[in-house]
């Protein structure tokens, strides 16, 4: 039996810190530490390499009732963007601030399509507010649950936003389609969510002259020419923009050296061409000697 602290411990695995760390230094002593604690788990006793003892964390977080939010989001990589779009196709984003609230997932093709997730793990207190801010700056809102969420979440929401379930078989259905409605998004809250020089590009894109004025007025006389665009011209702009900044394509040879439990974690964590070498040589280190890591 896994307690709840080893059990924050695999969900630690798959952490930001410890990927940097591998990408940053071909090892990662946060990993080392986390395997010492779950050393008593028997999880890791039959594996060879270190991308074999992500794969044995991640086969005991997908259990439900053990899932959280990580495990939501390796599976819309897989099921959604590779499964039905591809990264020449599609990009994706992970928490995308919006307002006061982070978005758990975007996905870009054709439009935007936020995904917000309740794991097991989660409460559902925030989700109105959450979906509230969400429609001001995506065409398509999503929320992704676990069983014991789907019927309330259901039941909680407007017709317009999705609702998907990720069975205890690892597997997505969708109990309600997502409408695509950019022109119902605001063109303000699209200005707080990006860079000042996204904004900029966005008005060039538009035919808008962008104000000549000194940085710390800029953002306040961008205001003045967001509020009078058209939101599915601006909504249109935006998904251009970022599919094209946060192009994914690239890291299509570095999906193929890494296991598949860590593949969302490479898409949603930038790095650069000489880390993911990094990060390739640390996965494929042997176990063994990865535990020695300091």
């Amino acid at each position: 039996m896994i307690n709840r602290s080893q059990l924050s411990a695999l969900s630690r695995l798959f952490s930001s810190t410890v990927f940097r760390e591998m990408a940053a230094k071909g090892k990662s002593r946060t990993f080392s530490r986390l395997i010492s604690e779950l050393s008593s788990t028997g999880i890791f006793k039959p594996v060879a390499r270190v991308k074999d003892a992500f794969e044995a964390a991640y086969r005991v977080l997908q259990t439900s009732g053990c899932r959280d939010e990580y495990i939501y989001k390796t599976a819309l990589t897989h099921k959604v963007l590779l499964g039905k779009h591809s990264l020449n196709t599609a990009s994706m984003m992970s928490e995308f601030r919006v307002g006061e609230c982070k978005a758990d997932l975007v996905i870009l093709n054709g439009t935007a399509t936020v995904y917000e997730i309740k794991s097991e793990r989660d409460s559902l207190t925030r989700l109105a507010r959450q979906i509230d801010a969400y429609k001001k700056v995506f065409a398509k809102v999503v929320v992704i649950a676990g069983e014991a969420h789907a019927e309330e979440v259901l039941n909680s929401t407007t017709s317009d936003v999705g609702v998907l379930v990720l069975s205890k078989r690892y597997r997505i259905s969708t109990l309600r389609e997502a409408s695509d409605l950019p022109e119902r998004i605001s063109p303000l809250s699209v200005l707080e969510s990006i860079r000042t020089n996204e904004a900029v590009n966005i008005l060039t894109r538009l035919g808008i002259e962008a104000p000549q004025v000194p940085n710390t007025l800029l953002r306040a006389e961008l205001r003045k020419r967001f509020e009078h665009l058209d939101p599915k011209a601006v909504h249109f702009e935006m998904v251009r923009l970022l599919k094209r900044t946060r192009d994914l394509a690239p890291l299509s040879e570095l999906l193929t050296n890494l296991p598949p439990s860590l593949q969302a974690a490479a898409l949603t964590l930038q790095i650069n061409r000489a880390s993911e070498q990094r990060l390739i040589g640390a996965v494929n280190t042997r176990f063994r000697e990865a535990i020695l890591w300091s």
